[in-house]
């Protein structure tokens, strides 16, 4: 498995800042926060990016985060951006668009509300096609449609692309209860990515992504999480992703060296 951090870890900070606090502590991947990107390259081109990413010796393992909300009345604005984003991921190397789950349409069941989500999901798939771009559909925290793999892997069984799988988040699997037989029925090559966080104790329906801690710090059982996932041979990216205000205060250089002792404790452990 490899180590990688998201932008959101240190998201008071440039992309610049993102990337180069990542490399100079030896992550292998970063994932890059798509407002940041969108701000960058209002001053920059894909290259400069791709070229900033070499110098740190860093791989762009996801652009995020997009929203799959079948609760739109016009999906075209959002089918156009996740187009221009897999065209920026390709010019850069990176493999990934990641996609959370958006609003409940009014009225619609659960069952109903996959469904329509599972068509946007083939839009936006169909849309990252000729880029050679996967969508990887993130479960979120008791979300209405989309709370955990069980439903993201319908929906992308239904969206019948083989561009579209789903990703983990130990923080929204914990919050949503997913149990670890669950993790371990996920279709490897499903499996595109991992985001890798703790939290504090804390009823579930209380926590908040503010709540989110280093890794090993808090009560998800993060060991058996990833025990599960080694021992189905993921060999993807782990990623650190918080979003902790307290954190935030601190130099990138900092919340990034943190980030990478915490993981790489866990990793020793596995």
């Amino acid at each position: 498995m490899r180590t990688c951090i998201n932008g959101a870890t240190t998201m008071p900070y440039t992309l610049e800042q993102d990337i180069e606090s990542a490399g100079k502590v030896g992550f292998e991947g970063v994932e890059l926060w798509v407002e940041k990107v969108e701000k960058y390259l209002q001053h920059h081109s894909p290259e400069d990016l791709k070229a900033e990413l070499q110098k740190w010796n860093l791989q762009a393992a996801s652009l995020c985060g997009y929203g799959l909300d079948p609760s739109q009345k016009d999906s075209s604005e959002a089918v156009k951006r996740i187009g221009e984003a897999a065209r920026v991921a390709n010019a850069i190397g990176c493999p990934i668009l990641l996609v959370f789950g958006g609003g409940m349409p009014e009225g619609a069941t659960k069952s109903e509300a996959i469904k329509k989500a599972a068509k946007l999901a083939r839009e936006f798939g169909e849309a990252c096609a000729e880029f050679g771009v996967k969508i990887a559909l993130e479960p979120l925290g008791l979300h209405s449609f989309m709370p955990g793999p069980h439903e993201a892997l319908q929906i992308a069984e239904e969206a019948g692309l083989d561009n579209i799988g789903i990703m983990m988040d130990t923080f929204h699997y914990y919050k949503s209860g997913v149990p670890i037989d669950e993790i371990a029925s996920i279709p490897i090559e499903k499996l595109l990515i991992v985001h890798i966080n703790d939290c504090e104790q804390l009823p579930r329906e209380q926590l908040t992504d503010a709540h989110r801690l280093y890794p090993g710090l808090g009560v998800i059982p993060l060991r058996e999480m990833l025990g599960v996932l080694k021992q189905k041979g993921y060999d993807g990216f782990l990623s650190v992703e918080i979003f902790r205000e307290e954190y935030w205060k601190e130099p990138p250089e900092v919340i990034s060296k943190k980030a990478k002792e915490h993981l790489d404790r866990i990793l020793t452990q596995l």
